[in-house]
């Protein structure tokens, strides 16, 4: 009996090796073949171009195709399911932001997604800082200006937003606590563009949302860029505040990271985790990024993990502030 035991115990130590090796080596020869990158923007969306452009720096470092395939609605929920049911090999990955980890309880069945239970973290992908701007025919040129008009006028000035519990909307949720103001929110199915549109026609005052997605109007000077949500000012806009100078602590902005399916080898994923760093270190791919307002941080998978645990405890209260969609 011991004899066969100890037969059995050497058979299972050596499948387990002989499984380690087999990932290793996979992991050596990943990928074989075209990677999907499951995607929660739409097509043309300001975050889908700085995706495709990352997706092009993989191509290059791979040797094969980084095929971005975008699943957008409920929030992320649609991606996140495609990517999460994926089988977990590498070669179905999921490329989801911010509206995935940090949603309202209840907005969708599977939201919001919980790492490592949902998903292998990989790296983070790219992020946008969120502007706090006015329409130009509101006379305010400063933030310190902005509070003080609405503590004069509580719930009259109205900020524009993609939708409750959107980053358009939690931002403007964080300054009203941070700075003890009350701001009307008005949700627009119609994104940023129809946001401007009202601003334009002076029926809202406000709006919090990337620069890549305001860039046209500032430069227009329909609207007025009173500061920005990073905690150093960007090199873009150097003569553009921060919220942190008015509100010590204050940091808001959107991000997207690479996730795998739960299953997926941590060789593979440290693969393409110095894959995607090394995407990220290119010269070309950086400048693209930056022209677009996208920060870069090298992340590791342990370093990815903390990162957007770090995030949801930062923005649970805030969430828990939007009202329930059901």
């Amino acid at each position: 009996m011991k004899l066969l035991r100890r037969k059995f115990l050497h058979l299972a130590v050596g499948a387990v090796a002989l499984s380690a090796i087999s990932h290793v080596a996979r992991a050596q020869t990943y990928p074989a073949h075209p990677v999907r990158l499951i995607s929660d923007f739409a097509a043309g969306a300001a975050g889908d171009v700085r995706e495709r452009i990352l997706a092009e720096g993989l191509s290059r470092v791979w040797g094969q195709q980084a095929v971005v395939i975008n699943q957008p609605g409920a929030g992320g929920a649609i991606a996140a399911r495609a990517a999460a049911n994926a089988p977990p090999d590498g070669y179905s990955l999921g490329m989801l932001s911010l509206s995935a980890f940090v949603a309202v309880p209840g907005a969708a069945d599977n939201l919001p997604v919980q790492v490592p239970r949902d998903f292998a973290p990989i790296g983070y992908l790219s992020g946008d800082t969120m502007y706090i701007t006015a329409a130009s025919w509101l006379g305010v040129k400063t933030l310190p200006e902005l509070i003080a008009r609405a503590k004069q006028r509580p719930g009259k000035l109205a900020y524009g937003t993609n939708g409750p519990g959107r980053l358009t909307d939690l931002t403007g949720r964080l300054l009203q606590k941070e700075a003890g103001i009350e701001l009307q929110m008005v949700p627009y199915s119609g994104g940023t563009a129809q946001v401007l549109n009202d601003i334009m026609g002076k029926r809202i005052q406000l709006t919090f949302d990337a620069y890549s997605g305001l860039a046209g109007a500032i430069k227009a000077g329909t609207i007025v860029p009173l500061a920005v949500a990073s905690p150093k000012r960007l090199a873009e806009s150097p003569d553009v505040p921060t919220v942190a100078e008015t509100l010590p602590g204050f940091e808001a902005g959107g991000w997207q990271v690479l996730v795998a399916p739960v299953g997926t080898p941590d060789s593979i994923v440290a693969k393409i985790n110095t894959n995607l760093i090394e995407a990220l270190s290119n010269p070309e791919i950086r400048k693209r990024l930056a022209d677009l307002g996208a920060d870069e941080r090298l992340l590791s998978p342990a370093e990815t993990l903390a990162f957007i645990q770090r995030e949801q405890k930062k923005w649970e209260p805030i969430v828990a502030q939007v009202p329930s969609t059901r």
